[in-house]
């Protein structure tokens, strides 16, 4: 737990907090605390706000039930701003969206800042908001049967690229299969998360399943 006593608060008695997913890292939102919400997060372990336009205090997800559990908080240099990591159980945003961050200002073309993240929101963003044109938008038009016959012609490619010991053919027809999964989940409502938490149990059922064979 931290030293709270040597923290900053403004004029108004309150310190930023930019809340961060401690899993993707992607930022969240950027919210406020004063001294009674920090303590209440430190104790709950969940994170506590003060609302600058109500305020008033609010526990996140305390009516939407989108809590976010404290990894770590850490102060910056200056101690006068927290960055909070959290594990959260539903999106940051009011509007529904996974981070309040998502109204683009300024993006440099020429940087290649792919994620699986960043193609999700542009699957998703296809579905919301069909776009005429898209390939993407097509197969959501098309629905579920037509997702998942491409998924399945992707999954055989794969087989026919490694079977064939083509290393580059079958790279390019996993990332067309990993499309198209991302695509089918986005059409079952299944985030990366989701995948995320499974395949993280399935590590922890792995190690156990080791630590039984060396005994």
């Amino acid at each position: 737990m931290i030293d709270t006593s040597g923290l900053k608060f403004d004029a108004n008695g309150l310190i930023p907090a930019i809340v961060v997913d401690a899993s993707t890292k992607k930022v969240l939102t950027l919210a406020y605390m004063n001294k009674e919400s920090l303590e209440i997060t430190l104790q709950k372990k969940l994170t506590c706000f003060y609302s600058r336009s109500r305020k008033e205090l609010w526990l996140k997800g305390e009516t939407s039930g989108n809590y976010q559990h404290v990894v770590s908080i850490t102060a910056d240099c200056d101690k006068d701003a927290l960055l909070v990591l959290v594990s959260p159980d539903g999106p940051a945003c009011h509007t529904g969206e996974e981070s309040c961050f998502f109204n683009p200002v300024y993006e440099d073309e020429s940087q290649n800042n792919f994620s699986y993240e960043g193609l999700m929101e542009l699957i998703k963003g296809r579905k919301t908001n069909p776009k005429d044109g898209s390939y993407t938008t097509y197969l959501f038009n098309k629905g579920l049967d037509k997702i998942l016959k491409k998924v399945g012609e992707e999954s055989t490619e794969v087989i026919i690229a490694a079977k064939a010991n083509d290393k580059k053919e079958t790279i390019y027809e996993i990332a067309d299969l990993a499309y198209h999964v991302m695509l089918l989940m986005t059409e079952a409502g299944i985030s990366l998360k989701d995948i995320e938490s499974e395949l993280a149990s399935r590590h922890v059922i792995d190690k156990k399943v080791k630590q039984e064979k060396m005994t």
